[in-house]
């Protein structure tokens, strides 16, 4: 039994904990049973891992960005967020062990699902696996106290399987429309907002005369077309409008972080500058990306899993659309500290932006959006993000009190519906012994899970749509 523990943990961390030998094993194991020439298969490998890790170098950049300009922000309210009595470190340190395990069984009895079930979508997103597996554990935890280990990698790998396996399908439909192709799927845990956003969308906009990319602008404003030029300007001046509110001692040491001797006014330029590089290199790295996983995977869809398509990180659609990601971003942070404001006037709860959850989620749900309703869509798509992460973090701070509070300031949309999901559920099964209440529990979520999964092949949510094929950006050309 230790030995296949080591096993699961190794492969845990080393594996699906590191996402870039992912998707360099996925591709390579694709190449060579498409038997491609050696040399096609080194390059193909090497450039998807390689694009992996300038999305990544491109994210490092604009996400220091966005930490420091949440502190700014924070200090600008006069906010501090509420304390815990039990932290996420002191979590992660008792149970790490059993979320590695986790994290690895979900992802075989996934792939497994999907094979069995021709769900068609594989979950690639490790980051989004490993937290997945840990709002899962908190909740589980939460309501049931210390359990057998194995007990507990069981229930949690069964949940997080189920929703590895079913959140790509449902959103699948919209994802072929925003892509507007079926080569790849939607894998993050913003599904929701991006759900929403498509739902909504129709009604308050029209793609065909709003879309964000083909807005017609004043020949004064035609820089704004400019991805790169519009992000360093209102990031610009959304830092600078921040700091001349914020405390001049935060500002110091947030612009020492950068270089101790540079003025922090100019070091609230260069952050914007850096931040608009950064996500020009994350988009460059997604293009080199997107072209070698998307072919190389068609080995495995033909050979291991037939019919099936990665689902990818939600970068994978910021350039079908990047002024819909600018939009959705601010959408979402404007409705967030408004939000912020109420609560705190109100008394209710001290929210703390979580600037990286509402650009990443904000921007995809503002793609979504866009998809199906222009600008105004990805607007709504950005302000539903900005609703879940506020009343999501208000709520569930509270309801992970004795395992990891702070998972409510670092969610995502889905991890809500997870937590409220699971917790709820749970609710049911106190009382008794916690072995068999927490099974009883989870035999009920999968009941759900299965309805759900019939539902969705029902109405052909696995099957390959007719789409109509529209051109990408030419952004996004220029990569392939």
């Amino acid at each position: 039994m230790d030995f296949l523990r080591d096993v699961l943990a190794f492969l845990a961390n080393n594996l699906f904990n590191e996402v870039a030998i992912l998707i360099g094993l996925i591709a390579l194991v694709g190449l060579m049973l498409q038997k491609k020439p050696v040399e096609d298969v080194v390059a193909g490998t090497l450039r998807a891992v390689i694009g992996i890790y300038i999305l990544l170098i491109g994210t490092d950049v604009f996400i220091g960005g966005l930490v420091a300009f949440q502190t700014i922000v924070s200090s600008a309210f006069g906010l501090e967020p509420p304390a815990a009595t039990s932290t996420m470190a002191d979590f992660l340190g008792a149970h790490g062990g059993t979320i590695a395990l986790v994290i690895t069984v979900a992802f075989l009895v996934h792939v497994l699902a999907v094979r069995l079930f021709n769900t068609r979508y594989v979950y690639l997103t490790g980051h989004q696996i490993f937290w997945i597996s840990v709002i899962v554990t908190a909740a589980y935890v939460q309501m049931f106290g210390v359990l057998d280990q194995w007990a507990l990698v069981l229930v949690c790998g069964l949940v997080v399987a189920a929703y590895l396996t079913l959140q790509p399908l449902y959103i699948a439909p919209m994802m072929r429309k925003v892509i507007g192709s079926d080569d790849w799927g939607y894998g993050h845990t913003s599904s929701a907002a991006c759900y929403i956003a498509g739902k909504v969308g129709p009604a308050v906009g029209d793609r065909e005369q709003d879309d964000t990319e083909k807005l017609q602008l004043p020949r004064q404003l035609s820089f704004f077309k400019d991805v790169n030029v519009s992000t360093a300007l209102v990031i610009g001046i959304i830092t600078l409008v921040a700091m001349a509110f914020a405390d001049s001692a935060v500002l110091a040491e947030q612009a020492a972080t950068y270089d101790p001797d540079i003025n922090p006014w100019v070091w609230g330029i260069v952050s914007a500058l850096r931040f608009a590089a950064g996500i020009a290199v994350l988009l460059f790295g997604v293009r080199m990306f997107l072209a070698e996983i998307v072919p190389a995977f068609k080995g495995i869809s033909e050979k291991l899993i037939p019919g099936a398509r990665p689902a990818l990180d939600v970068p994978t659609v910021f350039p079908f659309a990047p002024t819909a990601v600018m939009l959705g971003f601010l959408a979402s942070t404007v409705v967030f500290l408004v939000l912020m404001g109420v609560f705190a006037a109100a008394g209710w709860f001290v929210l703390v932006p979580p600037m990286i959850m509402l650009f990443f989620p904000g921007g995809g749900a503002g793609v979504f959006g866009n998809a199906f309703g222009g600008w105004k869509g990805a607007i709504v798509g950005g302000a539903v993000n900005g609703l879940f992460l506020a009343i999501g973090q208000a709520l569930t701070w509270n309801m992970l009190s004795d395992t990891a509070p702070e998972l409510a300031t670092l969610a995502d949309p889905d991890w809500y519906i997870l937590a409220w999901l699971i917790m709820g559920v749970s609710a049911i099964f106190t009382g008794g012994d916690p072995a068999a209440m927490v099974w009883a529990a989870t035999g009920v979520l999968m009941v759900v899970a299965a309805v759900w999964l019939w539902v969705l092949k029902r109405k052909g949510f696995e099957k390959p749509l007719e789409v109509q094929a529209e051109p990408a950006p030419a952004e996004a050309e220029a990569g392939r």
